[in-house]
């Protein structure tokens, strides 16, 4: 028996909850081990605590995660940039002595501006909050973990106890462990 002290984040339905192995309130995320042979509900509040667990972290992917942050980042400033340059054109174009508008048609045109300005700033807003969808929230905590010795050697006992406590079972079911009725006269 031989379990790896590796510890995998999942999450069940709300409604497959059970109580927390720490504070039995009813929890949704599971620690199982890679290979499937143990695992327990916990509280997210405990995977933060540092007497319990610590995350493995693989330094290759917070690498390639901060460089794709700095992209976007890069990404949007530019973005920002062009527009600005967009209105400033549009406003010198407005500003040409050439261009005869009339004051009418300069208020319309401006309300148009405002109402495309104010539909494509909507626009913005519910690509940024469908942008963030809850599996990418979920992602930013970290799915691997280490149990501290103590909770381990818990789990290992109890582990221990269960195979133990089977063997003993399956000893009593057994006729031959019994002595035999005596046979004779006393």
């Amino acid at each position: 028996m031989s379990l790896s002290n590796v510890w995998h984040l999942r999450t069940v339905a709300e409604a497959s909850s059970k109580p927390c192995y720490i504070c039995y309130k009813p929890s949704t995320s599971v620690l199982i081990t890679p290979d499937n042979k143990d695992y327990f509900y916990t509280c997210r509040g405990h995977l933060t605590d540092k007497g319990f667990c610590s995350p493995i972290v693989n330094e290759a992917e917070v690498a390639a995660k901060k460089k794709k942050e700095e992209m976007e980042r890069e990404i949007e400033l530019v973005k920002k940039e062009y527009a600005e340059k967009m209105k400033k054109k549009k406003g010198k174009d407005k500003k040409d002595p050439k261009a005869e508008a009339t004051e009418k048609d300069e208020k319309i045109a401006e309300g148009d501006d405002e109402q495309k300005a104010a539909e494509k700033e909507k626009d913005d807003k519910i690509n940024a909050i469908s942008g963030r969808d809850p599996v990418a929230v979920a992602n930013d905590i970290p799915r691997i973990y280490a149990l501290h010795k103590n909770f381990f050697q818990m789990r290992l006992d109890r582990i221990r106890n269960a195979e133990i406590s089977k063997r003993n079972r399956e000893r009593l079911k057994n006729p031959s462990v019994f002595p035999s009725v005596p046979s004779g006269d006393l």
